[in-house]
């Protein structure tokens, strides 16, 4: 069994250190909120940190799973204008891997990479999808970049919480991929919102037209799991708008850089900052459709 740092316990983080608690392995987890840490202990077996740093030494494998670029960079370089708050970087050892779920960047991915490199440790970037729900169940898809020598020696642990994996690339293609995913995620849900609301205007008993429809080519994972609370007019189930919006942005830079076309993603950005307005920023994904349930 190996020592394990565990960094953000969100919604997501939260469940995931558990699975790999649950596996055996030497579990510390450090979350910003202490009193999510102490709650995280009181069902799972390990310990606290009080720092980053200080969760990361001596461990074999860290793992973090935070809001952004600028908590990753607050957790792993320790810039912050609090001087509790130390990186792990300051503490971790040579030949170590640090796996991190966050969904950021490709850039912020390629630059801790090369930190890795020249400080002798391994490096994946490996966000995650399927939800809170995925990683509740331990069946959340994980996709990676970084070296194989380095997924070869974390993938046992990875597999703790998750169903699917698989290395794409070199560092910053598992944020690239996550990226494809939000892009795919995104239209996905639209055209189920605006399907359903024409067939709820039509007259259709929506239940039923989507108990046939999702057996054929229109089938897709939000339908199968989103159309009830949606026609229900129910949206707390999940991924927020307001981290809807940040991933979209990540992907919306990254198409100017590459010279991609978004215009699909681009419009449902848009249709999401009007959900925000209607102060859905906590509501999840599918509360596109309150945008033409008037």
């Amino acid at each position: 069994m190996s020592n394990v740092a565990f960094i953000g316990l969100g919604v997501m983080g939260y469940p995931m250190a558990g699975y790999i608690s649950k596996a055996g392995h030497n579990v510390t987890v450090y979350n910003r909120t202490g009193a999510k840490a102490d709650k995280w202990l009181s069902e799972y077996k390990g310990s606290k940190a009080t720092t980053p740093s200080e969760a990361a030494d001596g461990a074999d494998f860290i793992f973090t799973c935070v809001g952004n670029d600028k908590d990753l960079k607050e957790v792993t370089f320790g810039d912050s204008c609090s001087n509790s708050l130390n990186g792990i970087f300051k503490t971790i050892k040579k030949g170590a891997v640090y796996i991190d779920n966050t969904t950021a960047s490709a850039t912020i991915a390629r630059d801790i990479y090369d930190f890795s490199i020249k400080n002798e440790f391994g490096f994946l970037d490996a966000p995650v999808s399927g939800g809170q729900a995925g990683a509740e169940n331990g069946a959340l898809t994980v996709m990676i970049g970084g070296d194989l020598v380095n997924f070869n020696k974390a993938k046992d642990i990875i597999n703790c919480y998750s169903k699917k994996m698989k290395l794409l690339g070199a560092a910053g293609s598992g944020q690239l991929a996550k990226m494809v995913n939000q892009i795919c995620i995104a239209g996905l849900v639209q055209g189920l919102s605006e399907a359903i609301n024409f067939g709820k205007k039509a007259g259709l008993n929506m239940e039923n037209v989507i108990e046939v429809i999702s057996k054929g080519a229109a089938q897709s994972w939000q339908m199968e799991n989103r159309y009830k609370t949606m026609i229900d007019n129910k949206f707390d189930f999940g991924f927020a708008v307001d981290w809807m919006r940040k991933d979209l942005k990540i992907a919306l830079d990254e198409a100017k850089k590459n010279g991609s076309l978004l215009p699909v993603t681009e419009i449902v950005d848009q249709y999401y900052e009007d959900v925000q307005k209607m102060g859905g920023n906590r509501w999840d994904t599918s509360s596109l459709i309150k945008r033409l349930s008037k």
